[in-house]
């Protein structure tokens, strides 16, 4: 529509013209019901064939025919070759192949260079190396000569003087000990100390100890030892059903009069009586072999360890 200024709404815009509406009468599709791929279920699709196997027939390759990686090249026998080199690398030999005179010589024992090339090396020869002549060292100075003996039992082979023989009292630890006390009560100066302020001894007295005179010994009674054994008056009575054989008469019955069950009487939550905590609960506990065998084999062992075991 042009406004004023003669210019319409597209030319206004800046569009060479206006877009067309290609939906409009287009039946509504929801998204969740719209395929994925419309072209991918419209038509025939790729068909391969299915795979192909490596043989001798022409099917199991790309090509339709075999090609041939050179065209018109010539047949080569590579026996034919081998013997034409060996012709000229004979041709290249001036007289004879060298033939030894005799066959390999073998050696006659260990260490020995018969049969080797270049000989004995001088440098492995086993003969001792010229020396001089070995002059012994003199002997050290002797002032004196050594005395004989092993030293169990002999005199005077010490580098000190013998010691000399003292003899030991038998009781020289008593007249020491005598002596020794004796100073000590020498030394002494008057009787000891004793407190007379109270007539106690320094220890407790005798708590058993008493001035009363004692109870005469009494005597022992002798029983006297029955000579017969003894015997009841009458045999003992057989319970026949009507306790005939108890010690005392059968008691007489008593009718009990019925009365009611008391009922439990609501206490109140101060007259609660306390009950402990019971104690704590047993838990289940796996034995010390189960664990050994546990750690022992695992996921990744076990084929090997139960090979092992047998």
């Amino acid at each position: 529509m042009p406004i004023e200024g003669g210019k319409t709404d597209m030319e206004r815009i800046g569009l060479f013209s206006e877009m067309e509406y290609i939906t409009v009468g287009d039946k509504y599709v929801s998204p969740f019901n719209r395929p994925f791929n419309e072209a991918a279920s419209k038509n025939r699709q790729i068909l391969p064939g299915g795979t192909k196997e490596m043989s001798n027939l022409q099917a199991g390759y790309f090509d339709p025919q075999f090609a041939r990686i050179f065209e018109g090249e010539g047949y080569v026998n590579l026996n034919q070759v081998r013997r034409r080199h060996m012709m000229e690398e004979a041709k290249k030999n001036l007289a004879k192949a060298f033939i030894p005179s005799s066959g390999d010589k073998k050696p006659c024992g260990l260490g020995s260079y018969y049969g080797t090339i270049g000989g004995p090396v001088p440098s492995f020869s086993a003969q001792a190396k010229p020396r001089e002549q070995y002059m012994p060292p003199g002997k050290n100075l002797y002032t004196n000569p050594g005395k004989k003996g092993t030293g169990y039992g002999y005199a005077n082979i010490t580098i000190g003087k013998q010691f000399s023989h003292s003899s030991d009292l038998y009781d020289a630890a008593r007249q020491n000990f005598k002596k020794e006390n004796e100073e000590h009560h020498r030394l002494l100066k008057g009787a000891p100390f004793k407190l007379n302020l109270y007539p106690r001894d320094y220890f407790d007295t005798n708590p058993y100890f008493t001035e009363k005179p004692l109870p005469p010994i009494k005597k022992e009674e002798k029983k006297e030892s029955l000579l017969s054994p003894f015997k009841p008056s009458s045999p003992g009575k057989k319970p026949g059903g009507m306790k005939a054989g108890t010690f005392e008469p059968y008691p007489s019955h008593s009718t009990d009069l019925y009365m009611l069950k008391p009922g439990k009487e609501v206490s109140k939550k101060d007259d609660k009586v306390f009950h402990p905590p019971s104690g704590p609960k047993s838990r289940p506990i796996e034995s010390i072999m189960s664990m050994n065998v546990k750690r022992a084999l695992n996921m990744k062992n076990y084929k090997t360890a139960s090979l092992q075991s047998y």
